[in-house]
């Protein structure tokens, strides 16, 4: 005991291999395929691997990042790229994203851009030079050039050699449309993303589509384009004011998002309609607040978190096997989550009544 004590004293530092070794009375490779999850180390035996992690616990020892990075020829790290980090969309897929390259051992870099250009350009650079051995990109367009691994989620990229993980639009909107169709809506508003965002056309030619099949008429005058990205929901408040200071000749609206939907319903409320009596709304993304919401939005789920994962997985897959051909895209499929904001329209009430 004098001798593991005298070997922990902060005047000798922190601790090292070699010392380590000499507690244990293991070699230092021993120790260090233990501590590296080296297939090699399930040939030692099982209490003394477990020796080991006790000890590394105990005297907080850390293999060393740098000398491990330089076995593996890797560092251990990917870059993630977004245009901002805050509540809703991105707090899912970094939920996945995170999970996944946790459980791999890998560390990540994030930076958000905020649609700057300058920023756009500098962070892939900035980020190799910190040596990382490729890159998520978040509803952010890739260079021309990807000498790294890459993987985007929801950007829709067609540069070569990036994996694109994307959504169903054309179902998504199917669901959401037939949804409204169904409790009898027929003059819908519906609200465009903003330009910026590259899910946004994706998304507007899908409800085009659905709109004609279902034979529901797309007003321009019921029509709202968000005009930035904000993950506020005064970006769906504002223009749903104006909306029903001009018409209120509408039974439902199909909003870009639920943070949108969530500015939309509090617009209805202050111009004195109520939801879904008078006017229903759908959101989109099924982000962690939309159930509880008052009322609870209606919404079609992105399996967010699994996007994320799935991502990271591919990613992951594609830095261990550099020689494995990059899949070009990777669709996930959407839900239709029916809550409180969707009823039976008021046209159709009175009918039935």
């Amino acid at each position: 005991m004098a001798k593991e004590k005298q070997s922990t004293d902060g005047e000798n530092g922190p601790m090292n291999l070699r010392r380590l070794s000499e507690i244990l009375h293991l070699s230092q490779t021993t120790i260090s395929l233990v501590l590296n999850d080296s297939p090699a180390a399930r040939s030692i035996p099982e209490r003394t691997r477990e020796r080991v992690f006790e000890a590394a616990r105990k005297f907080q020892y850390r293999p060393n990042y740098f000398a491990r990075s330089l076995r593996r020829s890797r560092s251990m790290s990917v870059g993630v790229i977004a245009p901002d980090l805050s509540e809703g969309y991105f707090t899912l897929v970094m939920q996945g994203v995170e999970e996944y390259l946790l459980r791999s051992n890998y560390f990540y870099f994030a930076a958000s851009h905020y649609w700057k250009p300058d920023l756009m350009e500098q962070y892939p650079e900035l980020l190799t030079d910190r040596a990382v051995d490729g890159f998520m990109l978040l509803n952010t367009p890739a260079g021309e050039s990807n000498v790294l691994p890459t993987v985007a989620i929801s950007a829709h990229n067609n540069a070569p050699g990036v994996t694109n993980v994307v959504l169903d639009h054309k179902k998504a909107a199917a669901l959401a449309l037939t949804h409204l169709h169904e409790l009898g809506h027929r003059r819908i508003a519906l609200v465009k993303g903003p330009d910026i965002i590259p899910d946004t056309e994706y998304r507007w030619r899908a409800i085009l589509q659905m709109a004609r099949k279902l034979s529901i008429e797309v007003l321009p005058e019921l029509c709202i384009q968000l005009a930035a990205d904000s993950w506020s929901p005064q970006v769906g408040y504002e223009p749903m004011t104006e909306l029903l200071g001009r018409t209120r000749d509408f039974t439902a609206i199909f909003c870009f998002n639920d943070i949108s939907a969530m500015g939309v319903i509090r617009a209805i409320h202050d111009g004195g309609l109520r939801v879904p009596e008078d006017i229903s709304v759908v959101g989109f993304d099924d982000i962690m607040s939309a159930a509880y919401q008052k009322p609870s939005i209606t919404t079609v789920r992105q399996p967010l978190r699994e996007m994320g994962s799935e991502g990271a997985r591919v990613l992951l897959d594609l830095i261990e096997n550099p020689s494995t051909e990059a899949p070009a895209e990777i669709v996930m499929e959407p839900e239709l989550i029916v809550r409180e904001s969707t009823g039976v329209a008021a046209a159709k009430k009175r009918k039935t009544a």
